[in-house]
Formats: structure tokens, sequence, C-alpha cells
């Protein structure tokens, strides 16, 4: 087997940079061929991962939180074209959220995600696809798109330094909710079936969990050709708060505010404002006001 590991050494607050040397040293101990480049720069990682899916690799590893994850598989995918099965995809947890893994199945820990590369067992999931915003010909995802109050969150616990996981999103919903956030009206087509409603956020969910542990989508799939949706309507202040333990919980899909419903095809128009909105973490735009969503089932292969 013969690996290109991509490693992001800001990542998980600087986890990345210093993992370096417990990564190179389990590669070196398993004495399989590897090559193990550090990014340096956003947008780094889709370029490294490109060129090595034209090589000659078996397994393109990526040692990094979601977003630099999110620009490997666009790599991939940009390279070798959808539904191409020669390379598998590999994660090395070291990120903030870690949500794609969690989504996936792939421990979120340093040493029990590489003993999962070295077991080699692959399997294929679904790969979303969205369109709009900064992207007007579209960016491939593997966990989901967080829309509005979600990417507001993500946006404000980025900027936070000196903690990482979980509590960094919490710390990311206080500052949302008292300094940020006018909920738009959103009109939601489904597969064909229609939403209208002033909309504190959607999560399209192909993995389970967003923020580091917030699970959006406790019954998704990767693998079942359907996306998950948690659509909220807004909500105020003190309920936004009441909310927060059933969404750690995944039990939210009781609440009056929260519809919980499947589909593939999904648009996404703002009516009345706009919405900031991410794919994987990464920032899709600040002010969308419109989206395509589908989704390609069976189309990614990973070692989970």
């Amino acid at each position: 087997m013969k690996y290109f590991v991509i490693v992001n050494p800001t990542s998980g607050r600087g986890l990345g940079g210093r993992s370096i040397p417990e990564i190179k040293a389990r590669f070196d101990k398993e004495d399989c061929q590897y090559e193990l480049v550090e990014t340096t720069r956003r947008g780094h990682a889709l370029e490294l991962s490109e060129k090595a899916a034209k090589g000659d690799y078996d397994v393109i590893v990526c040692a990094s939180g979601d977003g630099t994850i999110n620009e490997t598989i666009n790599g991939m995918i940009k390279a070798n074209g959808l539904g191409y099965q020669k390379m598998a995809f590999g994660v090395i947890s070291i990120g903030t959220g870690n949500d794609f893994a969690g989504g996936v199945g792939i421990p979120t820990g340093l040493h029990e995600s590489m003993d999962i590369i070295f077991k080699n067992q692959t399997k294929m999931i679904d790969m979303g696809w969205v369109k709009g915003g900064d992207f007007a010909d579209g960016r491939y995802f593997g966990n989901g798109i967080g829309i509005g109050f979600d990417a507001a969150v993500g946006t404000y616990a980025e900027k936070i330094r000196w903690t990482r996981g979980i509590l960094a999103y919490l710390i990311g919903v206080i500052q949302t909710v008292f300094f940020y956030y006018t909920p738009p009206t959103l009109k939601l087509v489904i597969d064909g079936k229609e939403i209208v409603q002033k909309s504190l956020m959607v999560s399209v969910m192909n993995g389970k969990r967003m923020g580091g542990g917030f699970k959006m989508a406790p019954e998704s799939k990767i693998d079942d050709g359907l996306f998950d949706l948690c659509i909220v309507e807004t909500a105020s202040k003190p309920r936004i708060f009441a909310m927060i333990p059933h969404f750690l919980k995944g039990t939210q899909g009781g609440e009056k505010e929260v519809n919980m419903t499947r589909g593939k095809l999904i648009t996404i128009d703002a009516l009345v404002g706009d919405f900031p909105c991410h794919a994987d973490g990464e920032m899709i735009s600040f002010t969308a006001s419109h989206l395509d969503v589908d989704l390609f089932p069976n189309s990614f292969k990973i070692i989970a």
C-alpha cells in the first residue's frame, strides 16, 4: 500500500502540527510507503489531493479537521470524477469538531483513527453536492450543510483559540444568540414538497452531527441515498437555550419548532433576508439567497 498523507498543522488549535512526529512514527512502524505533506494555506489540500489522485497512491489520508477534509474530498473528486473508485480516503482525527469522522464511524482520536487506517476496511458512502453562494460551479461535501444559525455559530467558534470541540461551539452559540441572527424567511423544496417558514436554521445532513457533537440527524445513515434534514423555525432567545440539550442528545425531533425529514434533491431560497451557510465547516457564503443541493449515492470510497 502506498499512502499520501495531508496534514493541516493548524488543525485542532495546533494539534495537527504537534501530531506529525507521532503520525510519521506510526507509518514508519507499519513499514509502508508514504509521503507526508503539510498544508500552508486555504485551498492547499484541494491542490495536493487532486495531484495525488492522479498518481499511483492507493490511499489519500487527511490528518486534520472537517474543513481540510472537505478540501481533500473535493480535490479527489475533481481529479477522478464522481464515482471513480481506484483510491480510498482515510482520516486521522485531529480537528476541532471531527464531525465527518464521527458520522462515518471513524474514532475521533489520533491513535484510534490511525488504527482504522491500517485495518484497511473500506466502504462506499454517499456524497453531497451544493451549488450557490460563492460556489457557482458547486462543491461536494461528506458530512453536511449548515444554514443560518448553525453557520453563524461555526464562524464564532472558529475564532476561539483557547479551546476546541463542543465547548468552542457552545460558546459560539451564546455569542450568536446575543450578537447575531435575524432569521430569514426560507422556501425549501425537498423532492417536490414545499416548506415556507421563518427559519432559525436548516441542517442538510449526510452524517449525524455538527459542531463537535450536536446531533443534528441522529438517525442519518451515510450510505442510504438520502439526506436527513433538521429544519428549525425561529424561536426566542430563552427557547433557543432550552433546545440546546435536545440537540446534544439528538432528541430535538419532538420539539414543536423542529421538523425532521428526508430527501435527495433540495432547493433553498430566501424570500426575505439572506443566510450564511457552510459545507463541512467551509463557508459557502455569508449572505446566500439560493442553494441547489443534490446527493450522489454510494459514490466515494473511505476507510472506516
